[in-house]
């Protein structure tokens, strides 16, 4: 199977850096990264992930589910 010549390589958001919140999971953080990634099945996705805003482990969520916060 082919793979998409910008897999996995960041990609340019206009939140990147700033406050967000993930509407699936309602958890809150600072988008860290904007990524196009294989999630199975040949299927590639903007996946971003998220920095809690006191630190830990990143969490991660479909572009489509992020939005700006306070």
């Amino acid at each position: 199977m082919a793979t998409p010549h910008d897999a996995n390589e960041h990609l340019p958001h206009a939140l990147l850096n700033r406050p967000v919140r993930d509407i699936a999971s309602g958890r809150e953080g600072v988008l860290m990264a904007v990524v196009h990634e294989d999630v199975g099945c040949g299927r590639w996705q903007e996946i971003a992930y998220i920095r809690p805003a006191r630190g830990g482990r990143e969490t991660t969520t479909a572009v489509a589910n992020i939005e700006a916060t306070a």
